[in-house]
């Protein structure tokens, strides 16, 4: 169901603390962690707490809560200093979304070519 913990979520574990994270910053609704496997000098990872499938499924059933997380990148985009940035949300298979939790990477710290993929 929407907005509840997934047992079997990556990303809600992190929320739970019961997998470890490197948090760059979190507030009542979000957190934002460094990916593991990052595609920039800075590659953050921006979540809502509360599990939501993908962008799509949170934009439909919590649009607040979507405009929380777009807040915190940009937080998380001045915290780490970044005067150009990327964000990007991988909504589907084919969009490469590979934890299906809702988030927003952030990506700066070199040049971003376009288009992406």
């Amino acid at each position: 169901m929407a907005g509840e913990a997934q047992d079997d979520c990556l990303f809600c574990k992190i929320v739970a603390g019961t997998i470890p994270a490197t948090i760059v910053r979190e507030t009542e609704t979000t957190v934002a962690f460094r990916d593991i496997n990052p595609q920039a000098p800075t590659h953050v990872l921006v979540i809502p707490k509360a599990h939501h499938k993908d962008a799509a499924a949170l934009a439909a059933a919590a649009p607040e809560l979507a405009a929380d997380v777009l807040r915190e990148t940009q937080a998380v985009a001045d915290g780490e200093k970044l005067d150009s940035y990327r964000i990007v949300f991988n909504t589907g298979t084919g969009a490469g979304q590979t934890v299906w939790h809702a988030h927003a990477h952030v990506l700066g710290g070199r040049g971003l070519d376009w288009p992406p993929g």
